[in-house]
């Protein structure tokens, strides 16, 4: 045999081999990938289905799933809301805090963001909402206070919204002090540019923890009645006020409802530990963390320092989707 036909031979030989290891090497990369995967993340999703699999089994049981959802629309997509967010949008334009062109990198994101709440984020609040109280209406029915069942109604129901708000002010704080929660929390203080649509820049999954704290003051105080659906919609519009791109302190009442100029100060790159009122400013005051602005005070930059979650306005311009895509699976990853 020659020379040549030996090193045919052993070519030959290599590429059988080659062949042989290539079926395991996408079960290597599938193995790696999952080792990459954030547990205390995955996790956190499986906590959530649990609650919205309790909501389901529940209201099918009760033959209400269609009009419960259809009630979370109308509360949390009101018109009033729409008619908000195109007012304010329409004050950005003529009194913006920080000029920026209308269909800035900011503004385009965050509008799939307001696309993927509408279409996602609202059926998923109002089933954790019944999945919450559900759960702890079966394991923790110690939790009700049935002597307020005789308070007036002018009392218990703002009693009850107070108590609700000091509930995502902890709720809020814990997302910023506890890593797996900040994982998820992360995306909406990720924006550079902000404004009225950055309200709706959240993670599915951040609304998990606050929607299961709030609805501990609603078991315990009114486990017997409703809020009317306009508080509930009144409560939403402040919290979408807050992210305007506007200079507005409300004067005299920006010391107890958060503005977008005291809100903004918790967007900041260097200090996000401040100002984590979400209605209300008195938690904050409370235990510290308050820090109102004057009517000239500086417009300072917004986001996270090093941007750890990918953002629109670092490189090229990326395909919107893609970029949602990519920010909804950081948190799952373990580089971070």
């Amino acid at each position: 045999m020659s020379a040549s036909q030996v090193e045919q031979l052993e070519q030959l030989e290599q590429l059988g081999q080659l062949e042989q290891l290539a079926p395991a090497r996408p079960q290597r990369l599938q193995r790696i990938e999952w080792r990459r995967l954030c547990l205390s993340s995955v996790v956190l999703a499986a906590i959530t289905a649990l609650i919205l699999w309790a909501a389901v089994a529940d209201l099918l049981q009760q033959g209400r799933l269609a009009a419960v959802l259809s009630a979370g629309w109308g509360e949390l997509a009101a018109p009033l809301l729409i008619a908000l967010v195109v007012a304010t949008g329409i004050c950005e334009r003529i009194w913006p805090a920080e000029p920026r062109p209308v269909l800035a990198r900011g503004h385009v994101q965050d509008a799939c963001y307001l696309a993927l709440h509408a279409a996602v984020v609202i059926p998923l609040m109002t089933l954790l909402s019944v999945g919450a109280a559900s759960l702890i209406g079966s394991h923790a029915r110690w939790l009700e206070l049935r002597a307020t069942a005789h308070w007036p109604a002018w009392l218990i129901i703002p009693l009850t919204i107070v108590a609700m708000d000091a509930a995502n002010w902890l709720a809020h704080f814990a997302d910023h002090k506890l890593e797996p929660l900040w994982r998820f929390h992360a995306l909406h203080h990720s924006q550079e540019e902000l404004s009225v649509l950055t309200s709706f820049r959240a993670h599915p999954l951040m609304h998990t923890t606050g929607f299961i704290l709030a609805t501990i003051p609603v078991v315990i105080l009114i486990p017997t009645r409703a809020i009317a659906p306009v508080l509930i919609t009144i409560y939403v519009c402040i919290g979408t006020l807050q992210h305007a791109n506007l200079r507005w302190t409300f004067g005299p009442v920006g010391r107890v409802i958060v503005s977008p100029a005291y809100h903004r100060l918790h967007h900041a790159t260097d200090n996000q530990a401040v100002n984590l009122g979400v209605v209300l400013t008195i938690w904050d005051a409370l235990i510290g963390y308050a820090r109102f602005p004057a009517r000239r005070h500086p417009v300072g930059r917004t986001g996270l320092d090093g941007r750890p979650v990918p953002v629109e306005q670092d490189g090229p311009p990326r395909p919107a989707l893609l970029l949602l895509a990519d920010q909804l699976a950081e948190p799952f990853r373990t580089h971070r």
